[in-house]
């Protein structure tokens, strides 16, 4: 079965890793802006780490067959640094219109702080005057209700920004209902023993159903597969959901999300 990750960061993958995502089905993958593992000292870092997630990935995803699509902005684990936050967020117009953005993300809070608040709302300044779709980021267990509450909050105080524009990503069992019955899209990321795992996510659409819900991996710098979207395509079908179910929430959900983003080209892989 074709299918889309939606949430990878491929810059802490291998190659080989692209190669294995390719055999197993996977035709395009989504990669925000995210930390580098350490934070970074200037905004010319940032514009050179744009410059490999709009130049560089998108030709190693292509050796693999896959499609490459990115997302722009300082994560939240650096918008402590509120002077060097403005400085990326003034720059990322640089970048927007390059094939294959999708907009602004993944912002978001990190620790639930003050700056963090202040920086997320300047993302969302930047994501409404531009015209941007908008991937979050949530916070970790101890954090992640409080977080999300905070993140709906702040986009809710605003009547710019369209929630199906609006992608709130990592919910848990207890952040879902939050993001879909305030009309946003979430994802639910797979990983070993953190977040979701394929059988936990499977039980989430069992409960809340399958629109405005996306599967992603991850694939970060911590332990974390990517090839958790095929694991979840094998716990769906073990539990006995039709192919037309699964597909929907691993390619169809995926497309209709990206395609409000006015740059973004698809071929389906049976036309190309």
């Amino acid at each position: 079965m074709y299918y889309i990750d939606p949430h990878v960061h491929m810059v802490s993958r291998t190659t080989d890793d692209y190669e294995r995502m390719a055999r197993m089905g996977c035709v395009a993958v989504s990669e925000p802006a995210f930390w580098a593992g350490f934070d970074r000292g200037t905004v010319d870092g940032f514009r050179d780490y744009f410059h490999q997630l709009t130049d560089f990935e998108p030709r190693r995803a292509g050796w693999s067959g896959i499609q490459h699509f990115t997302w722009l902005c300082i994560n939240a684990k650096e918008a402590e640094n509120i002077p060097l936050s403005r400085e990326v967020i003034a720059m990322i117009p640089e970048y927007l219109q390059r094939p294959g953005v999708l907009g602004i993300g993944e912002i978001g809070l990190n620790k639930n702080t003050p700056n963090e608040s202040t920086i997320f709302r300047e993302h969302l300044d930047l994501a409404a005057k531009t015209n941007e779709l908008v991937l979050i980021h949530t916070p970790h267990l101890q954090d992640k209700y409080k977080g999300t509450r905070m993140i709906i909050d702040m986009l809710q105080e605003r009547n710019d920004l369209l929630p199906h524009r609006v992608c709130i990503d990592h919910v848990e069992e207890h952040t879902v209902r939050l993001a879909l019955e305030n009309g946003f899209w979430c994802g639910m990321t797979l990983y070993p023993t953190t977040k979701c795992t394929p059988a936990r996510a499977a039980d989430i659409i069992e409960r809340y159903g399958d629109d405005r819900i996306l599967v992603n991996s991850a694939g970060d710098w911590g332990p974390s597969n990517p090839l958790a979207v095929p694991d979840f395509i094998q716990e769906m079908k073990r539990r006995g959901h039709p192919e037309k179910k699964i597909r929907k929430i691993v390619y169809e959900n995926p497309l209709e999300f990206f395609r409000q983003c006015h740059r973004f080209t698809w071929t389906p892989l049976e036309l190309s």
